[in-house]
């Protein structure tokens, strides 16, 4: 039986959160600059106790004796595994069908006029959910698409859908939802665009056809050659430390096609260079100025 003693024998130094695994000042301090450079993610000091709590788990899942050990395993060069494992295990995936229903109001209104009129004339269309979870914001985006465009799977309108997490990326290719994931989804187009699936609800081929599920760091390279004509990033910079933020918010800007949509989450705003780029044009809602 492992005691707290035995534990803070191994590690060494003074525990900031009283447990089963001695977690000290440096511990912490690693993690937050290992996740911060893995994922912009700026970790709070007073987040000890959440970032104890999830890791101890992982801890006890591959058998180590200390956070010391910890941190050496996510440090080195076989850690990539245990650094995705450790971001997933720290970062909240929260997300739901049609969450800031205006964004959605704004797409199927405003911008999904002019752009079905484009693709029914042979033109492209392209959108992105840049933090896309288990896939319930982009196959949000895509029912909003079909509503306007039922024929939007045979034309060239397709939406990427992009995340850290590989988990997320799995859940979302996928496209299977509990009852209660799928509730806020209006029943005539649930019916519509879902079926029936053992303990919940399967996305229909239509919608499947649309979104094309890609794993991708915001704070990293971005492979996409081609340009936006709407862009969802929501809820997701305001994890980021503010030189971050300001520096997603920038790289937003060339990917957009002129006069192209960035709906962002209701708590941020698009601050820093990238400001002069955008105006706004409904609640959380940017439209890009000008040529790109």
């Amino acid at each position: 039986m492992t005691t707290g003693a035995d534990t803070r024998a191994r590690g060494g130094g003074a525990g900031l959160v009283e447990g089963e695994f001695l977690f000290t000042d440096e511990d912490f301090r690693k993690i937050a600059q290992i996740l911060h450079s893995h994922a912009g993610i700026a970790l709070a000091e007073g987040k000890a106790a959440l970032v104890y709590s999830r890791l101890a788990k992982r801890l006890r899942s591959l058998g180590l004796r200390s956070f010391r050990e910890y941190c050496a395993l996510v440090e080195g060069n076989q850690g990539l595994d245990e650094r995705q494992a450790m971001m997933a295990a720290l970062t909240t995936n929260v997300t739901r069908y049609f969450r800031e229903p205006h964004h959605f109001d704004h797409l199927r209104e405003v911008v999904m006029p002019t752009l079905a009129e484009r693709a029914r004339k042979g033109g492209r269309v392209r959108l992105w959910s840049a933090a896309c979870s288990n896939g319930q914001e982009p196959y949000s985006m895509a029912i909003t698409v079909l509503q306007a465009l039922p024929e939007a799977a045979s034309l060239d309108v397709k939406i990427l859908a992009t995340d850290i997490d590989p988990n997320m990326i799995a859940e979302g290719k996928a496209g299977v939802y509990r009852e209660d994931a799928v509730a806020p989804v209006p029943l005539d187009l649930r019916r519509k665009w879902f079926r029936k699936a053992t303990g919940g609800w399967e996305v229909a081929d239509d919608l499947r056809d649309l979104v094309a599920f890609r794993e991708l760091n915001l704070i990293g390279e971005w492979p996409m050659r081609g340009k936006f004509d709407a862009i969802f990033c929501r809820n997701v910079v305001i994890y980021f430390d503010e030189p971050t933020q300001e520096r997603i918010w920038s790289r937003f800007a060339p990917m957009l096609e002129p006069g192209g949509t960035l709906y962002i989450g209701h708590s941020e705003r698009v601050t820093g260079p990238a400001a002069s780029r955008f105006e706004t044009t409904g609640l959380t809602t940017y439209a890009l100025k000008g040529a790109a």
